[in-house]
Parts: structure tokens; sequence; C-alpha cells
């Protein structure tokens, strides 16, 4: 096992910021599997740092001492990538003047770093399973087979199961790269980290361009905690880099900060379906519509259980809940009437009391949040009234960028109600 201040020794050698422990695991098995010939497939969204990976395991192999190439496999055309990574013979093709070395020729004996794994074309998925079982490849318009030894690190931000379940990745080949897997922990994922990258950003562009540093306030910095980030890193450096060129104060407030980032990202929780364009504003009325409806459902119970304590009070000269257990019939019957001055039965009067009682406490259990059996069973389900008003209220808060005022005016709440829906939800 790598000790700690192995750890740290790498990500100082190779420019890695950030103490999460996710990534302190990858970089701690990226050592690990070095020393073996395993294929290692390394999975995380873009921008992520996932380029770094490869390097460390070539480094801390006994390749280290032979050549290593990245390639990103999405930036050459699908005409010239088989060219590209085994070669070609003079005359293969209208332009191939002269014989050619791939990367699985020049790089034998160290590592192929293949960056974007999931764009390959079919045709050259089958040629690169063949080199990774048998080290066997034919260049193109040649029928020799040569022998390479490559240790080959792949990547990737592409969704494997979906891409197989559309052909557009083979399966056996998706098992033969998946030897060992790191998968890097996205940018939210390391809310710590992030204002020590910002900061290791913006003295990096300060030094740059001789200018003074610029610092967060503290709101500023958990605005930027918690925000989506779907860009990663790289979305969080040139974030950095833009203010610390454009803004004129150093001092860079939550005020000043929240134009930089995308208003369309500041909203996304995993539990809302987010589309885009004009059907992201579908979405979101639909949702406040949904809150005003619960609103209206709450206020409604809330007066049939006031209407059912004053009833009760003025006929009996008890409350509903004496009413409903003592079981005196007869004293019901004689008290309740219509407006037609028509008479129920005793047993249907005591049906109805009964009702309006069990009515009366769902009204309560909305109110106070009582966490009763029957709650816990619905409030497993992701669409229920709890789970909307939570969303909405969240969505509401992100929208006005935690403007408490014109979330308030929005949700047509007040202020006060919000303030106490946000500790209830725990939205701070």
């Amino acid at each position: 096992m790598t000790d700690n201040t192995e750890i740290q020794r790498i990500k100082q050698r190779m420019g890695i910021i950030g103490n999460s422990p996710q990534l302190n695991r990858d970089i701690e098995i990226a050592v690990q599997v070095a020393p073996t010939d395993l294929t290692v497939l390394i999975i995380g969204e873009s921008g992520v740092g996932k380029e770094y990976f490869p390097q460390i395991i070539h480094n801390y192999s006994s390749r280290k001492h032979g050549p290593y190439f990245a390639i990103n496999c999405g930036a050459i055309p699908e005409g010239t990538i088989d060219s590209e990574l085994f070669g070609h013979e003079k005359g293969a093709f209208t332009d191939a003047k002269a014989d050619r070395k791939g990367y699985f020729e020049i790089a034998d004996g160290g590592t192929l770093f293949l960056d974007e794994v999931g764009e390959l074309p079919l045709p050259t998925q089958v040629r690169l399973l063949r080199v990774l079982e048998t080290g066997e490849f034919i260049k193109v318009g040649s029928s020799k087979v040569q022998k390479t030894n490559v240790r080959v690190v792949a990547a990737t931000n592409i969704n494997f199961q979906e891409a197989i379940s559309a052909g557009r990745f083979r399966e056996d080949l998706y098992y033969r790269l998946n030897t060992i897997e790191i998968k890097i922990p996205a940018l939210r994922e390391r809310k710590a980290d992030i204002p020590l990258l910002f900061r290791k950003f913006a003295a990096d562009c300060a030094e740059k361009y001789r200018m003074p540093v610029v610092r967060l306030t503290p709101e500023a910095t958990t605005l930027l905690q918690n925000y989506y980030w779907s860009g990663n890193i790289r979305q969080l450096k040139n974030i950095a880099e833009q203010i610390s060129v454009v803004e004129t104060q150093r001092e860079i407030s939550a005020e000043v900060l929240a134009p930089y980032l995308p208003h369309h990202e500041m909203g996304r929780a995993p539990a809302i379906l987010r589309q885009t364009g004009q059907d992201e504003q579908i979405m979101s009325e639909r949702e406040l519509f949904y809150y005003k409806m619960l609103i209206e459902l709450k206020k409604d119970m809330n007066e049939l259980r006031s209407q059912v304590d004053t009833l009760a009070r003025q006929s009996l000269g008890s409350d509903v809940h004496t009413i409903g257990k003592s079981g005196n019939s007869s004293l019901i019957a004689s008290a309740h009437q219509f407006d037609n001055d028509e008479y129920q039965t005793a047993e249907e009067v005591e049906d109805e009391f009964l009702q309006a009682e069990q009515e009366g406490r769902m009204a309560q259990h909305i109110d106070a949040g009582e966490n009763n059996a029957e709650e816990k069973q619905h409030e497993s389900s992701p669409s229920t009234m709890r789970d909307i008003e939570r969303e909405t209220i969240a969505k509401a808060l992100q929208k006005h960028n935690y403007n408490r005022k014109a979330a308030a005016a929005e949700l047509q709440i007040s202020e006060r109600t919000l303030y106490r829906k946000i500790k209830e939800f725990d939205l701070q």
C-alpha cells in the first residue's frame, strides 16, 4: 500500500491539486497497478484530469525509460485512425507515398495512452482488440503480421453500457480494456478541493500577467463550492483566469462571481430531469405550478380541520378528537345538521367526523413533518409532495442566486415561511 507521503509527493510532482479521499485512492491504485502489464481503463467526466493517471502508471512501471504517447482518438479523422495507430504501407491509399510506422510500432516497449477510446470506429475496435489479446497487428495495405509489446491505458467520458447497447462499442473490447478500472471523481464531488484549485489557477494567472492575485470572500467560496461544474477542473480554470483578467477589484464577492457561472447549471439536482432550451423553461413553470397546487391543498386541509373543530365545539362543547372516540352516536346525531336542515343517521354522522379527523391529522403531518410509518412509505417515492416542495424551493433559490425575497415572491409565499422551509429542508 502506498503511504500518504508518497501520494503527496506524486501529486506535487504531477501538479495534482486536492486532498479528496477518492482522488488519493485513485493515485494509490495507479501506483499499485503500474508494475504489472494489465490494461487500465480510466473513467471520468470531461475535464477531471484523466490524463495524469497514465503518466503515473508509466512513471512507476518498468517501462518508464521506454516511449510514452498520448493519442486523442476523438481528434483523429475516421479515415486515418487505422493508419495513425497501426501504420500503413506505401500505396495503401491515395496519399500513402511512403511507408509509415503507427503508434503501436513506435511505442514498442513503452506505454500508449488512448484518450477518448469510446470514439473509435468499429473497424478500428476490431484491430485494437486483436493487438490487446495477441500483441499482433497488421499495417494498412500490408499482409505481414507484426508483433508489439505495448502497455495500453485507455480513458473515456462516455457511458459504455449505453454505447454497447446502441451498437457503437464492442462488448468484448470493453471487457478487455476494463481489466483495472480507475474512476476519477467529478469536481462537484471534491468540494473541499475547489477553493484550493481556484487559488492555484488565480495565482498562476497573476504570475503570468504580473497582476495582484484575486481573493474570494467566504460567500463567494460557498457559491463556488455549490456550483455543478459540468466542465470540472477545466471550467474552473477558465473562470479563475477570466475573473483575474477582467475584474479590477481583487476581492471577489458572491455578487461579482455569480455572472461568471452559467445560470442554467446552478439548479441542477440529481432528482430533477433537466432539459435544454424551451423545454427547460416549461419544466420550471410546471414545477412552480405543482408547488402552488401543493400550497393550496395544504390551505384547504387546514381550513377543513378548522371548520371541523369549530363545528364540533359549537355543537357539543368539546373537540373533534373527543367526539370521534366517545362513541356517543345519539349525541352526535342530535348536534349535526346540514344547511337544508335534514338530519343524517347517527352512524353516517360519526363516520363523517372520523373521516374529517383523519384528514385533519393528515394536514398536521404535512405542517409538522412528522415521520410516521405511513409518511416514510410515501417518502420512499421520488414524487411525494414533500419531495416536490423541497425541489421546487431549491430551484427557486438557485434561480435567484439565493435571494430569498425574489424566491419567495416567485413561490408566492412570505419570506418568513421561506426561511422556515430552508431550515426544514436543510437548504442552507
